[in-house]
């Protein structure tokens, strides 16, 4: 059986999200990690009498996702933050593509950010398919929105663990514009072309 183990990640000092916000929100991601376990664990065992348990393995499987996602999520989110932050690279495979796709950075960026106010908990996405073709989505809570055959290239956390306690409900824009300030570029290059 397959078993999880939560990553570390070395952060920074970011501007505007405290330490202990990203302490609390690790501790979140932890979660998620001992969930999706569980979740295989409980299933392995039911199985031993799927007759009588057919019922309690589907509706225990149907958390999976919401798990695993939630893990995964969160360490594309935290990776974005390690190295400190460093610039789009000019000229950039996700560089280009994204002036392909909106025209310009700028112009990503702006709707990138409108996306990311979308109303309700969930992530504001940059995924790419298997053509390196990008695309922008929200995914409700963890799980309700994930692009299938998709590789998420930035993840931006929009549940109010993430920037409540350091921005207040009312600072999500602010919240937004310091996760931009934050990244590591050359991360999310590394995913776009992984």
């Amino acid at each position: 059986m397959n078993t999880f183990t939560p990553r570390t990640f070395v952060i920074p000092e970011l501007r505007g999200i405290s330490a202990k916000t990203i302490e609390e929100h690790m501790k979140l991601y932890t979660g998620y990690v001992t969930n999706a376990n569980t979740v295989l664990v409980k299933v392995e065992e039911m199985a031993k009498d799927t007759a009588a348990n057919g019922y309690a393995i589907s509706e225990t499987m149907r958390r999976f996702s919401f798990e695993w996602n939630g893990m995964k999520n969160h360490e594309k989110y935290f990776a974005l933050f390690e190295g400190g932050t460093t610039p789009l690279s000019a000229g950039s495979p996700l560089e280009n593509a994204i002036k392909e796709t909106w025209g310009s950075v700028e112009s990503f960026m702006e709707r990138f950010k409108m996306l990311a106010l979308t109303r309700g908990i969930g992530w504001a996405m940059l995924s790419r398919d298997n053509d390196c073709k990008l695309f922008m989505h929200w995914v409700d809570e963890q799980h309700l929105g994930q692009l299938q055959d998709t590789t998420p290239v930035l993840a931006l956390d929009m549940w109010e663990h993430s920037f409540v306690s350091d921005y207040q409900p009312s600072g999500k824009k602010q919240y937004i514009e310091d996760f931009f300030v934050n990244i590591n570029w050359q991360v999310a290059e590394q995913f776009f072309t992984e």
